[in-house]
């Protein structure tokens, strides 16, 4: 069973920065993609930052420029660094995996366990 392990988040004032991080653990034969959610109270849970595996990288607009996603393939790892926070990046941040169990699996969706983002004004 795949199980995704997030830490980094915390309470951060304006204009600082945090570093995010989820670690998978289990087996994965081939990890199709890798990315960070949130979910901001009374809103719906949006994409912020994916990986796709031998494609590159995808962020919502309002994180360009300012949050980087990478992956250390090694640990199966993907981080999050975000800097120049703003109180609108207030949310939980959840981490995703796309990834297949074989090579003609079919691909499953696991999510992490969500790490709470507060950026004071």
């Amino acid at each position: 069973q795949v199980q995704l392990v997030e830490s980094g988040g915390g309470l951060v004032q304006a204009g600082g920065s945090l570093r995010l991080s989820c670690a998978a653990s289990g087996y994965i034969f081939r990890i199709d993609t890798m990315g960070w959610y949130r979910q901001a109270p009374g809103k719906q849970r949006e994409l912020v930052a994916i990986i796709v595996s031998n494609v590159g990288t995808n962020y919502a607009d309002s994180v360009k420029d300012r949050f980087t996603i990478s992956r250390d393939s090694t640990k199966n790892t993907v981080y999050l660094q975000m800097n120049s926070l703003g109180p609108e990046d207030t949310a939980v941040y959840y981490c995703s995996l796309v990834g297949r169990a074989g090579r003609t699996a079919t691909p499953k969706d696991y999510w992490g366990q969500g790490t709470q983002v507060t950026v004071s004004s």
